[in-house]
C-alpha cells in the first residue's frame, strides 16, 4: 500500500493536485498526520467532499477493512495538521462528525460516489468516521 500511495503522492505533487487511474476526475487532498505513538508525520492522500475554502470532508473507509486506518487515530490525537489541496498548503483542524451531521455528510458521500456504500457493506458493521477538515 506504501508504494501505491506513494505512486498516487508523487502524481499530485507533479499534476498541482490532479491524478489519473483509479482516482481520475475525483477530488484529491494530502492530508499530513502526526503518529500518535510514533510521532512521525505521515502523508495519506484521500478522496475528499467539498464544502467551501473553509471546510472539506474526508471519510476513514479503509476500503471498507473492518477497522479504522491509522491516519485516522493519528487525526483523533493530533487534529492540528495540514494538508495539500492542488498547489496550495493549508493549516486545518480535524473533527470528527456524530449524530446528523455525520449521516448528512456520509449519505450525500454514498450518493456521489456508490463505493462508499459497498464499503460500508464490507466494513462488517463498523461505522465508518467521517471527518471535517476545518481551515484554522
Amino acid at each position: 500500500m506504501d508504494d501505491f500511495n506513494n505512486q498516487i503522492i508523487e502524481e499530485f505533487r507533479a499534476n498541482a493536485g490532479v491524478v489519473g487511474g483509479p482516482f481520475e476526475g475525483a477530488p484529491m487532498v494530502l492530508v499530513h498526520h502526526t503518529g500518535a505513538k510514533s510521532g512521525t508525520e505521515r502523508v495519506a492522500p484521500l478522496m475528499y467532499q467539498p464544502e467551501s475554502d473553509e471546510r472539506m470532508y474526508i471519510f476513514a473507509s479503509k476500503a471498507g477493512a473492518p477497522t479504522n486506518p491509522d491516519w485516522f487515530h493519528n487525526l483523533v490525537a493530533n487534529p492540528d495538521t495540514t494538508i495539500e489541496v492542488g498547489a496550495e498548503t493549508r493549516a486545518v483542524r480535524a473533527r470528527v462528525l456524530e449524530g446528523d451531521e455525520r449521516s448528512k455528510v456520509w449519505e450525500a458521500q454514498k450518493a456521489g460516489v456508490p463505493q462508499f456504500a459497498e464499503y460500508e457493506k464490507t466494513a462488517e458493521g463498523r461505522e465508518i468516521p467521517v471527518l471535517a477538515l476545518e481551515r484554522r
